[in-house]
């Protein structure tokens, strides 16, 4: 029984928790928007710092390599030690160390990086910590609130707020002082997020059978992953418009508008998608559909207007507009897509399957990334953009007629 569960007696009536701002919720809340401010905050300080250090391009995407390589890597093996060991103390592991590690960065940047492995080494090790994280932030949700859609509404619009905070402040600090001090301040926001998990009270959380080894434990997973058609369909719907449409619209957008509207314009369309994601996750809090894969898909119906505007030559206004409808589509989606998961798999095997679902989400978003290159100087920047939105809507119509992820229902109604 979890402590969400109130058992009545003859002293006081039964009070039940709010659906989602539980005491659980609220530190859970708290850690996951500390912990998420740190992670923004890297990127940006790890390039800027390289680059103010006199550093080249080069650097920057080796540091970049070493921070989400193990991450894609070892996310699978997350899920089962997160089963194994439950997600909780895994999450602790993983923000302490990261505290470590950014408190190492600060000194690594305060002494002056002369080293590039020592820095790459610091980096594998945060990629590493993610990759542990990760799998258990799914799985305690349903642990910490009743509400479970409306719960991931509120951490997917947390989440948008940090995306956008996070790199600003790192930008403001690299600028005005040094690196340094963004580590620092990042592992104060890792430090918060452990003892904020650390005061959570959870009861018996599902594990698997004691004595299975990890390999075992994995393979067990996959079969669960497999075994659900709705789920599997989705991944691979997603490697084709992660490879296809998704990864290859950030450089090639990034490659037009820069040179033509300038930076300060690029970052105003992200702003604005920044902005569209908090407004998806609002909305995403209200409606609760019967048919939540289904009601997600329409929703990615709003994508491929950001690659279209640009083809068509849409004034940066407009752009950023059509931005915030996006934004405010995907999330609605990923809160979707999240909420089924979480409540649809049983709650012993739900670390693992959302490790897998993860590493099939993600693993195809770097090759799409890198193909954009060739594939522009092949057929063209706006070519490439175009049937990239086309595609996203290849995935909308293919995501609608699979009949098990369209009639998949919210879990509890048949």
């Amino acid at each position: 029984m979890t402590e969400l569960q109130q058992v009545p007696t003859l002293d006081a009536p039964a009070t039940p928790e709010p659906a989602i701002w539980s005491r659980n919720f609220r530190y859970y809340f708290t850690a996951r928007s500390a912990g998420l401010l740190g992670d923004a905050m890297l990127p940006v300080a790890v390039s800027a710092g390289l680059i103010g250090a006199g550093h080249g391009l080069d650097s920057v995407g080796y540091a970049l390599a070493f921070l989400f390589a193990p991450f894609a890597g070892l996310v699978l093996f997350g899920g089962v030690l997160a089963d194994r060991f439950t997600a909780r103390r895994m999450m602790i592991a993983a923000d302490l160390a990261n505290l470590g590690t950014r408190i190492l960065l600060a000194v690594l940047f305060f002494q002056g990086i002369d080293r590039l492995w020592q820095l790459y080494a610091l980096l594998a090790v945060a990629g590493t910590a993610a990759a542990m994280f990760q799998p258990g932030a799914a799985s305690t949700v349903p642990l910490v609130a009743r509400d479970v859609q409306g719960a991931n509404g509120v951490l997917r619009t947390s989440e948008a707020a940090t995306a956008l905070l996070g790199p600003a402040l790192a930008g403001m600090l690299v600028g005005a002082a040094a690196t340094g001090w963004v580590m620092v301040i990042a592992a104060v926001t890792f430090g918060v997020s452990a003892c904020c998990l650390f005061a959570l009270r959870l009861g018996a959380v599902p594990a698997p059978p004691p004595g299975d080894s990890l390999w075992r434990n994995l393979v067990v997973g996959w079969h669960e992953f497999r075994a659900r058609n709705w789920m599997w369909g989705v991944i691979v719907i997603w490697l084709f418009f992660t490879v296809l449409s998704w990864g290859p619209l950030m450089p090639i957008a990034a490659g037009l508008i820069v040179p033509e509207h300038g930076s300060t314009a690029y970052g105003l369309l992200n702003c604005a998608f920044g902005a569209g994601t908090v407004l998806g996750g609002l909305l995403a809090i209200r409606i609760k559909p019967r048919r939540p894969l289904a009601a997600g898909a329409v929703a990615m119906l709003a994508f491929p207007v950001y690659p279209f505007g640009i083809v068509l030559g849409w004034p940066i206004g407009v752009l950023a507009a059509g931005q915030v409808v996006v934004g405010a589509g995907v999330t609605f989606w990923s809160v979707m897509w999240a909420t089924s998961v979480q409540t649809q798999v049983p709650g012993e095997v739900l670390n693992r399957i959302h490790a897998y679902e993860v590493a099939g989400s993600v693993c195809m978003f770097p090759v799409g990334s890198a193909l954009a290159g060739p594939a522009v100087a092949a057929f063209g920047a706006h070519t490439v953009l175009a049937a990239g939105g086309v595609v996203s809507l290849l995935v909308v119509a293919a995501l609608l007629l699979a009949r098990p992820i369209r009639e998949l229902q919210r879990a509890g109604e048949r």
